[in-house]
């Protein structure tokens, strides 16, 4: 049940991201104007996760899932029924700090009812389930757009968002034991959890990967659009991404038997680095699909082994605050990186943007690496 609301509801976040960039694009909007609204959708989550993440603690993740699936809808009505680029600010903003609420419950939930050695098996098992939604979102975005209208897409996001409420509501969730430690064992500030240089080096790494794989869906679009690709192409090659980063966390639990967490997110960061110098030469549907899978093949493995490493050494009784701390920081790049790729892209061109992001991606690699060759060898 969690699974089926993380999933129906990252299928509409998937979808109304496509859908925004296109429909803003048709609009005639710039690439910083694209920036800033694909932005918007981390914006207020930024502030928000880890007041949600102590929520979840003392509460439990029915209601704020509820209330997160709630947000979203009422984001998604918004943009399908009222016309023009002013409402798609608000619109994303809805979304955004929806879809936050219901990420940081769902993780918590797999994170809570894993032992250690099942965490990094079971979260992939959440991301099988966010890389079947990630796959379809686009997909479904693009074809409606080439066949029905912008409205329409927006619709069939909102049929996701209320599935996913009927879903949270249901009493399947009410009853799963999801609340930590008492709160006297909750003390500390977010700050000294960052302090902590395990932490802070998990926090590093894995926002590195959320921005690689956030950039990629909001690149994308602009670049196929730049080269003259219909929607359900661009969707087509989003979709693409998605199936790659499926069949890599299928192949999840096997392959943590045999290398560590910081040496798949070491491999993870120097694949995408490589994916990321590679795209701007990538100038035909096929060849973007094909860099697209190789990006989503190195993504697909970091968010897994992130979070059983965020579990393993969040504080007792803190497990969504730790969540938190991770989607704020996240959301904090996820605001300013397009912002600042899409002024990029306007002054310097795409190759610039790509670079770039290689560049920042790449600072990443010798700080997982240290960790995993201490860990080879330590077990040899």
């Amino acid at each position: 049940m969690l699974i089926g609301v993380a999933v129906t509801a990252h299928v509409a976040l998937a979808a109304a991201r496509v859908t925004t960039a296109l429909y803003a694009l048709s609009l005639h909007a710039s690439e910083f104007t694209v920036g800033t609204l694909i932005a918007l959708f981390a914006f207020v989550p930024m502030f928000l996760a880890v007041p949600m993440g102590r929520v979840i603690d003392r509460i439990g993740v029915r209601r704020p899932l509820m209330a997160g699936c709630a947000l979203a809808s009422v984001g998604v009505t918004l943009a399908a029924t009222v016309p023009g680029l002013g409402i798609l600010y608000v619109a994303v903003v809805l979304i955004g700090t929806g879809f936050m609420a219901i990420f940081i419950g769902t993780q918590h939930a797999v994170g809570t009812l894993s032992t250690p050695d099942e965490r990094a098996a079971n979260f992939s098992r959440l991301s099988l389930g966010f890389s079947v939604s990630a796959f379809t979102g686009p997909l479904i975005a693009g074809f409606a757009i080439d066949h029905a209208h912008y409205s329409v897409a927006y619709l069939i996001c909102g049929a996701f968002t209320l599935t996913a409420f009927i879903l949270a509501a249901s009493g399947a969730l009410r009853d799963l034991p999801l609340h930590s430690a008492p709160t006297s064992t909750r003390k500390g500030s977010a700050f000294k959890m960052l302090l902590d240089p395990e932490m802070r080096r998990i926090y590093v790494v894995g926002i590195l990967l959320a921005a690689a794989w956030d950039l990629f869906t909001f690149v994308t679009p602009i670049r196929g659009s730049q080269l003259g690709f219909s929607a359900s192409t661009i969707g087509m090659i989003l979709a693409t991404f998605s199936v790659a980063t499926f069949v890599v966390r299928l192949a999840m639990p096997r392959i943590v038997r045999h290398f560590k967490e910081w040496q798949i997110l070491t491999g993870a960061l120097t694949a995408a680095t490589a994916c990321y110098f590679m795209f701007p030469f990538m100038q035909q549907p096929l060849t973007m699909a094909i860099a697209a899978a190789g990006l989503g093949l190195a993504l697909g493995t970091g968010q897994p082994n992130v979070l059983a490493l965020l579990h393993h050494n969040a504080p007792a009784g803190r497990g969504a605050e730790a969540i938190g701390i991770r989607a704020t920081i996240g959301n904090a790049s996820a605001v300013m990186l397009p912002i600042a790729f899409g002024a990029a892209g306007t002054a310097l061109g795409q190759f610039a943007v790509f670079w770039g992001l290689a560049a920042i991606i790449a600072c990443g690699v010798p700080l997982a690496a240290r960790k995993a060759f201490k860990r080879f060898s330590s077990a040899s």
